[in-house]
């Protein structure tokens, strides 16, 4: 990997004898992992989408959103389809869990409820009202178990209760864990191959105990009588404490995220710490001082207050295991890195190009789509039609690994696969799928704001003169409707033209006057809205300002000369009609080293017609 890919892991500790990786064997468990740089797909929920979830055995997909909603989808041939919508609680869901035998679904919500689902029939099986305020849950038993058991943290307590999730009320309680831990439950993780579950608090401490008896495992499940023999301090130590965990398929590991964001491996029977990831911001604010991450300081900017903003609200992100339990794979700020752990090397990194996302909460499917007569006679692509006609053995040949993440403050779920989305300027056929219809109320609220806020032309009063601008709403909407809008409510009044880039462009739009400020009429930023038809092919083009890919917010230049370079890169969405003497009258002023002009050139304001 480049330089640029991010802190790398901490070496390993002196005196261990690196192991010797079969690079052929490496290549071929990382062929099942997705490779594409750029999410293909992504979905909408009506609120921000907080969890993910796969159920293996099933092949459905489970997401859920802070309004209480949860969704399955089935994985097909190719990428993902709608199956069933739940408004399942009426407050924001704190836990979701997949049972290990990939057959049943629970969620937990502030409402006091905790609801069970069938997944293989996608319907409500059972509910509980829990008489208090629920956090974490997890199922507790392994595939085949006669007794379908989970646990459920209360939110604020130390306490840990389990239920049998086929009771009623009274009869569903089997037992109350009520001396485990002595700080609120943070954590839950369930080992099924050894019929343990691990359990963490906010002081720091780690604990196993039998899904069974509910005490110390012991022998066989785990090699060591006391804690003191293993490294399950080691969050206590630094005064921090886990958030998620993930066991490896094989039982042998589980890797836990934590408070100080450091990444921990331990090997499941000795309790030993087998690798730390140092993922804290001053890892990354080291790594962009020495100009190995070679973002835009401005990216950058943007990114490290996202993390902050994560942080003061308490969002996590969760770390998980491939299936050969060699590969880790977790989001940070740059993107969503896969990680080797016996050579300590990180391998790739998905969406580090989509810098308006911070991926958080990520679950994985690998292998080969199961056929489903059901689900693939509704295939709706040419590919996957082709692929229902071929023989079974071209089938089992058909692998299409997938990662699924949530993100901060957004209303979608994104899909990583092999394959880059298609470039299309058809919304219906957009890797942003619009899956969500408005309400009523909404659709009325948008065409009234849509009729009063777009306009065709526009003049620009200046401090040096008038620039007379035609807009085009049909082309680029929401990008006009931006401007307009903008111009309308006076937030151009006064502002700078801060940049001044002799036979390029003057730029202007930021309140702040620096280049670093401005946001859209809804807030941050949108997305871009290419046209084939504007092209940056002449002169006195008006085109948006960003930082990258679907950050538009307000600034906005206009060209002196012809900039090809920049199409598919800026929206354009006006040119310059009169006035061109006027725009190349500020091209000609006199700037400093950063391009600012040394006389102040102000927008007085912007008229919409």
């Amino acid at each position: 990997m480049s330089d640029d890919d991010g802190p790398m892991p901490m070496p390993l500790p002196a005196g261990k004898r690196r192991k010797v990786v079969d690079v052929q064997a490496e290549k071929a468990l990382l062929d099942q992992l997705p490779c594409a740089e750029m999410y293909e797909k992504s979905y909408m929920h009506r609120d921000s989408v907080t969890h993910v979830a796969f159920s293996k055995s099933t092949q459905f997909l489970i997401t859920a959103s802070a309004d209480g909603h949860i969704k399955f989808w089935r994985k097909m041939r190719t990428g993902i389809e709608f199956v069933k919508h739940y408004k399942a609680h009426l407050q924001a869901i704190v836990g979701l869990a997949v049972s290990d035998d990939g057959l049943r679904l629970a969620t937990t919500s502030l409402d006091g409820t905790i609801k069970f689902f069938d997944i293989l029939g996608f319907d409500m099986v059972n509910m509980l009202t829990l008489g208090y305020i629920p956090s974490q849950c997890c199922w507790i038993y392994q595939a085949g178990h006669v007794v379908p058991k989970i646990v459920v943290a209360e939110k604020g307590s130390h306490v840990l209760r389990v239920y049998h999730a086929e009771k009623a009320k009274d009869a569903a309680l089997l037992h109350v864990v009520d001396k485990l831990h002595s700080a609120p439950v943070s954590l839950l993780g369930f080992n099924a191959v050894a019929n343990v579950v691990i359990s963490g608090d906010t002081k720091g401490m780690l604990e196993y105990w039998s899904a069974d008896t509910y005490s110390f495992p012991g022998s066989p499940a785990v090699k060591f009588k006391s804690k003191m023999d293993t490294d399950l301090y080691e969050l206590l130590k630094h005064r921090a404490y886990a958030t998620t965990i993930d066991v490896s398929q094989n039982g042998a590991d589980f890797v836990v995220t934590a408070s100080d964001s450091i990444l921990r491996v331990f090997r499941f029977a000795t309790g030993k710490l087998r690798r730390k990831y140092d993922e804290s911001l001053v890892q990354f604010e080291d790594a962009q001082a020495d100009g190995s991450l070679q973002l835009d300081a401005i990216d950058f900017g943007r990114r490290m207050a996202v993390e902050k903003e994560m942080a003061s609200a308490s969002v996590t992100s969760n770390c998980i295991f491939d299936a050969s339990g060699h590969f880790l794979l977790f989001s940070t700020l740059l993107g969503i890195k896969i990680l080797h752990i016996d050579t300590n090397k990180l391998a790739r990194v998905l969406g580090k190009v989509e810098n308006t996302e911070r991926f958080t909460h990520l679950c994985l499917f690998q292998g080969t789509p199961s056929i489903n007569t059901q689900f693939q006679k509704h295939a709706s692509t040419e590919v996957e039609k082709k692929l229902l006609m071929s023989d079974a053995d071209d089938a089992k040949a058909w692998v299409d690994p997938m990662v699924f993440a949530a993100a901060f403050k957004k209303p979608r779920f994104y899909c990583f696969s092999s394959r880059e989305p298609i470039d299309s300027d058809d919304d219906e056929h957009g890797r942003d799928v619009f899956n969500e219809k408005p309400t009523l109320d909404e659709s009325q609220i948008s065409t009234k704001t849509t009729a009063k806020a777009l306009g065709t032309r526009a003049v620009i009063h200046t401090t040096m003169g008038d620039i007379f601008l035609t807009l085009y709403p049909n082309e680029c909407p929401r990008t006009v409707e931006n401007f307009c809008t903008h111009a309308r409510n006076g937030y151009y009044d006064n502002c700078l033209v801060h940049r001044v880039i002799k036979n390029f462009m003057i730029q202007t739009g930021d309140p702040q006057g620096d280049g670093t400020g401005g946001e859209s009429i809804w807030g941050g930023e949108f997305e871009d809205e290419f046209h084939r038809n504007l092209r940056h092919d002449r002169p006195f083009t008006v085109s948006m300002a960003n930082a990258g890919p679907r950050t538009n917010g307000s600034q906005f230049f206009i060209t002196t000369v012809p900039t090809p370079w920049l199409d598919n890169k800026h929206t354009v969405f006006g040119r310059v009609e009169t006035g061109k003497d006027t725009v190349a009258a500020i091209e000609g002023v006199r700037v400093d080293r950063f391009d600012k002009p040394f006389e102040d050139i102000r927008i007085v304001n912007v008229d919409i017609m």
